[in-house]
């Protein structure tokens, strides 16, 4: 079996520009992301995918200097670019997340790739860790089967499309009490969310690489620095988005599951 984790990375973020580009105590963001995913266990490559548009450009540099893979796919359609890195590579499973996320638990990480080894899941994804710290898990064959039948292009948001119990077999992994902090904002969207994740790469001083459990532990100490992002407020796909796709997966249902048959069977 060969496992991928795959980095989502654009340089086109409006709210916060270049925010993967910024630092984080000598490195940039998604160094430091590409840093934890070198953690991880049983992983064979990891593949930073990006866009061929010129904007995106060093982005390539920085994978070539950290020493791993880059894939310069569809700039709109993430399912598809995540679908062709994929292929491209001739992964049977992947891991991943998106590039703003430099704080992501490498100890749930591992705990994803241990289910992937049992095959059993399509789709394997974490609940209860603070936002923006789960990676995902996902079977080649599930994503391509989502890209085959799903009826929308812009899947930066994409998660819904294959969290679907009734086509695909989801494994949901609960987080312990010790990383149990749902409320807890560690993504990097706007300025308030690079001055918490900033501060806590610059004053936590791990041996290694930074843990989840030591910023954990460290904003429970300090609810002040935990609260510096509290009123950013988190987007999500648009409700009648959601429609459309239950509405295709309802209507669509003995079809979907077809082609995923043939999918799986080929």
């Amino acid at each position: 079996m060969k496992l991928g984790f795959l980095i989502t990375a654009r340089l086109k973020s409006s709210r916060l520009p270049l925010k993967i580009m910024k630092d984080l105590n000598g490195k940039k963001v998604v160094e430091r992301i590409i840093e934890r995913a070198k953690e991880i266990n049983g992983i064979s490559s990891i593949i930073l995918c990006t866009s061929p548009n010129n904007q995106d450009k060093p982005l390539i540099e920085i994978a070539n200097k950290n020493n791993v893979s880059y894939f310069l796919g569809d700039p709109d359609d993430v399912l598809k670019r995540l679908h062709d890195a994929a292929i491209f590579h001739k992964l049977d499973y992947a891991l991943g997340i998106t590039a703003d996320n430099p704080l992501f638990s490498i100890e749930y990480s591992n705990k994803i790739v241990n289910e992937i080894k049992t095959e059993k899941y399509d789709f394997i994804k974490i609940n209860g860790l603070p936002f923006g710290t789960a990676t995902w898990g996902m079977s080649i064959k599930a994503l391509q089967t989502v890209c085959k039948v799903k009826n929308i292009i812009d899947t930066e948001i994409w998660g819904y499309l294959i969290d679907q119990p009734e086509i695909f077999d989801v494994l949901t992994i609960e987080a312990e009490e010790k990383l149990r902090r749902p409320n807890l904002r560690l993504t990097l969207d706007y300025e308030e969310d690079y001055q918490l994740i900033n501060h806590l790469y610059t004053n936590i001083q791990p041996k290694t690489t930074l843990s989840l459990q030591k910023v954990v532990e460290y904003l429970d100490k300090h609810p002040e620095i935990a609260a510096i992002n509290k009123n950013c407020i988190q987007l999500d796909i648009p409700s009648e988005v959601k429609e459309k796709i239950n509405k295709n997966y309802k209507e669509n249902l003995d079809k979907i599951k077809k082609i995923k048959e043939e999918i799986y069977h080929s």
